[in-house]
């Protein structure tokens, strides 16, 4: 295989994303007076959070209905007296601000610079396009697509689709998914058919029917794969 289309997943592929749900969860509590809010509240914000996530690539929910809903379980949990949809909002805002890059991805993609890139992420249009426009990366991607903007979300294979015709691309064997989701960037690659890398830095164990056709655990392995192809050089 010879691969010189690149397609990266965001959250805890290219930055780390517990990280920036933290600094904005707990950014956002100061403002409404809760200095202990991250402290008393993420870890069922957090279980409340992956549920919805996990129905959004079952198809059985939505980004909009998310980016309110996981709040106001959280606050009807908790009793606080908080308008979700409000702080919702601000938290969305608040994620765009966090820019906390993964060891290893800009001498990654300095190294692989005879490939295009493109980024593909479940995310909030608002929020992905501002923590990668204020990273050393913002001039790298050909394309960020979300599935806020293509109307799909991974593992579906039309949010791959989309992507594709938007680079123009038609030939699936050029091109590589990678990320670290193996319900949604792995099986997605594979449910679109084209070649996925899982990004296991934490060498997680995998237990499901889900194949990648490669797996790593440092970006400079990802480069010694790619050095290997005729294209990315």
């Amino acid at each position: 295989m010879r691969y010189d289309v690149l397609l990266f997943d965001l959250d805890d592929t290219l930055f780390d994303f517990g990280m920036t749900e933290k600094n904005a969860l707990h950014n956002l509590f100061m403002e409404y007076g809760l200095p202990n809010g991250v402290k008393d509240y993420l870890p069922s914000y957090k279980a409340i959070s992956k549920v919805l996530w996990d129905d959004l690539e079952q198809g059985r929910t939505t980004l909009a209905n998310i980016k309110v809903e996981r709040f106001k379980q959280l606050f009807l949990e908790q009793a606080l007296d908080i308008d979700a949809e409000v702080f919702g909002h601000k938290y969305i805002e608040n994620l765009g601000k966090e820019v906390h890059m993964i060891e290893g991805v800009e001498e990654m993609l300095s190294n692989l610079a005879g490939c295009r890139f493109a980024v593909l992420t479940n995310g909030f249009t608002i929020a992905q396009h501002a923590r990668i426009g204020g990273s050393s990366l913002k001039d790298l991607f050909e394309i960020i697509i979300t599935s806020e903007e293509a109307g799909y979300q991974k593992p579906q294979p039309e949010i791959f689709e989309y992507i594709l015709d938007k680079l123009n691309v038609t030939d699936k064997s050029r091109v590589l998914m990678i990320g670290d989701s193996l319900s949604s960037d792995i099986q997605g690659g594979n449910n679109f058919g084209i070649d996925t890398c899982w990004f296991n830095p934490h060498v997680k164990n995998n237990t499901t029917a889900i194949h990648p056709t490669y797996e790593i655990q440092t970006w400079d392995r990802l480069v010694e794969i790619l050095k290997k192809q005729v294209q990315c050089r």
